[in-house]
């Protein structure tokens, strides 16, 4: 750490990296240096005071020095912080809003919030492991290519690893809306920067797992075990899950600033990959079935398919070229098979059953698709028990006579 300025010639100019995007990630918050030494100095244990100190400081350090990179030594070091930031949540210490918290955004390096409530602190905390396990999953969707051949492949392990990083970032954030949120008060929140307005930490929360069907779904189609049926249906929970992810950030007042803006155009062309998929399966059951009218609302399903992909490919665009500007990657999963073959069935059933549609125009609208129970769920987010030199503080701290606590002037008199 404390060496990447030396990676580039004094007066060279750094290289410009447009970062690559399969999994979103909003854009990251870490904490700020902020002052736990003189509010706490005399009503815990000195010991205690360091400890709290010393591993924010790590975080603050690593987060800096790797912009966020070192995602597994942040994410240890976030979890050691946690059983010792919970003590200064507990009602009995009376610790609550002593300490101001300080967080700013990673990319910009701009304070996002200045906050003295040690409960907005443990919000913030599980939010930035929320987002460094959707940091993860992507970089684990994204392969590097030492072979020189520009193929790129990711292993079946890297994907399901993924899916299992989105579950638990899904859940870290529905701990934050359900266990949090309840504990600020409203002044606090209207403190809140667009990150944790209502609805925001919802949308990401729903995308998790709409990312996680969506990977689900690029392994059904490389499996020559999965039916249409399981296709469908992964097609569909996916389309449901971004459908609700999109409604629960356009509602919010998140998406008037630059990266609200991205995040909904990032959940609008996944919405549209999502339902062109859909009746693209729906179209292949449909088909099956041997009375004309199938065939027809088959060929819906099919051209419906085949204009939501026109819809999407222009969606991702917009979502690449909206500010931050980012890459999508090269076609992977489910798309990578659909770009191909919807065109290719849409035009040829067309043709097939072209006087079919002639003869029954008033079937030309595509049918509803089926819907699922939701096969994902947030995995449980579950706080770390609270350290144990909370209790020795509150032995130590009852036992000392009043007289050995030090006062306001004496504190301030001390140097730190």
């Amino acid at each position: 750490m404390g060496c990447s300025a030396s990676m580039y010639a004094v007066g060279k100019r750094k290289k410009t990296c447009i970062p690559e995007v399969v999994v979103y990630v909003p854009s990251m918050r870490i904490p700020a240096q902020s002052d736990l030494q003189r509010p706490l100095r005399g009503l815990i244990l000195q010991d205690l005071v360091d400890r709290l100190a010393c591993l924010r400081n790590q975080i603050v350090l690593v987060a800096e020095d790797t912009g966020g990179s070192a995602v597994a030594e942040l994410r240890r070091a976030l979890e050691e912080y946690l059983p010792l930031l919970i003590g200064l949540t507990k009602k009995e210490h009376g610790l609550e809003g002593l300490v101001e918290f300080n967080w700013k955004n990673l990319e910009d390096g701009r304070l996002e919030n200045s906050v003295a409530n040690s409960w907005f602190e443990l919000l913030s905390v599980i939010h930035m492991i929320a987002m460094l396990n959707l940091s993860e999953a992507n970089s684990l969707m994204i392969p590097k290519d030492h072979s020189g051949s520009g193929i790129r492949v990711v292993s079946s392990d890297c994907k399901r690893d993924s899916v299992d990083l989105l579950l638990k970032a899904s859940g870290c954030l529905v701990f934050c809306v359900r266990e949090i949120m309840a504990h600020l008060p409203p002044d606090i929140k209207k403190k809140f920067s667009e990150v944790f307005q209502d609805g925001v930490l919802e949308a990401i929360s729903i995308q998790a797992l709409g990312q996680g069907t969506e990977i689900q779904l690029g392994l059904a189609v490389e499996s020559q075990k999965a039916s249409l049926s399981v296709k469908r249906r992964l097609a569909c929970e996916q389309l449901i899950y971004f459908g609700q992810a999109y409604h629960c950030l356009s509602e919010s007042s998140n998406t008037s600033n630059m990266h609200g803006k991205k995040h909904l155009c990032f959940i609008k062309w996944k919405f549209l990959e999502a339902k062109a998929a859909a009746y693209y399966y729906h179209g292949l059951i449909l088909d099956k079935g041997t009375e004309p009218a199938c065939h027809v609302t088959a060929v819906c399903c099919f051209l419906a398919a085949d204009g939501l992909l026109s819809e999407s490919k222009k969606a991702c665009l917009t979502f690449c070229l909206t500010t931050p500007v980012t890459r999508s990657p090269p076609l992977w999963g489910a798309m990578k098979h659909l770009h191909q073959k919807i065109p290719e069935v849409a035009a040829r059933k067309s043709q097939m059953y072209g006087y079919l549609l002639e003869e029954e125009k008033a079937l030309q609208a595509p049918p509803d698709l089926p819907d699922f129970q939701l096969s994902l769920a947030p995995d449980d987010y579950l706080l770390p028990e609270i350290d144990s030199a909370w209790d020795c503080n509150k032995c130590e701290i009852q036992s000392q006579p009043l007289k050995e606590h030090p006062k306001d002037s004496e504190d301030d008199t001390e140097t730190e």
